[in-house]
């Protein structure tokens, strides 16, 4: 009966795309689990998990894919653009180049996906001390980009929640991107989507 239950709900697909070693899986892990890994292996082609939420009063849920970051993968992930609601950029803070790497990301969503798909930036691993990515930076980046933004840990769990539930919402908000009948439907406004121009942990800079 579950398994039937869950055929029924309304399923988002989004994808989780970055250079190797961002904290991609460590994100997904966490947000899907809430456990967190140090030494996680490198994704080999694609990873994928589904995880149940319901936001205001729509249970729904997401069918999440994990991109490899490295170049020989890059091949691998044209097909697994197809269909997805939206894409979740992770950089690392720490590592100047994976922000420098995200124009070439965003290429590929270009031409992969749909014009509307719903993106985040995420700047991930911020608990740690050696930053080379200042947040402004970031901030500054999405905002070219339409995208939404917010920085994250993944071992602290700082940012992750809202990164994905932010996605989400966007999604339901964005005509054209979902076919579920949306009468008699509530949807809550998150603290980031609220508070855009206040710009605290999580910005919606689209």
């Amino acid at each position: 009966m579950a398994q039937e239950d869950a055929a029924l709900l309304p399923t988002l697909k989004l994808l989780l795309v970055g250079d190797s070693a961002v904290g991609k899986s460590s994100l997904l892990r966490r947000f899907t689990e809430n456990q967190f890994e140090p030494y996680l292996n490198p994704t080999i082609g694609v990873d994928f998990k589904v995880k149940k939420m319901v936001i205001g009063d729509l249970p729904l849920q997401l069918a999440i894919w994990d991109t490899a970051g490295q170049e020989r993968f890059r091949t691998l992930t044209p097909s697994y653009y197809r269909g997805a609601q939206g894409v979740i950029l992770v950089y690392d803070v720490t590592r100047k180049e994976t922000f420098a790497g995200l124009d070439s990301w965003l290429q590929e969503l270009e031409i992969y996906t749909k014009k509307n798909v719903v993106k985040m930036l995420v700047g991930n691993k911020i608990d740690e001390t050696n930053r080379e990515v200042e947040r402004k930076e970031g901030l500054k980046f999405a905002r070219k980009h339409s995208m939404l933004f917010v920085e994250a840990s993944a071992k602290m769990k700082d940012g992750v929640q809202s990164a994905f539930e932010d996605v989400v919402l966007r999604i339901l908000q964005t005509p054209g991107l979902w076919n579920v009948r949306k009468e008699n439907i509530k949807l809550a406004e998150s603290r980031a989507l609220k508070e855009a121009d206040a710009c605290g942990a999580s910005c919606s800079v689209a």
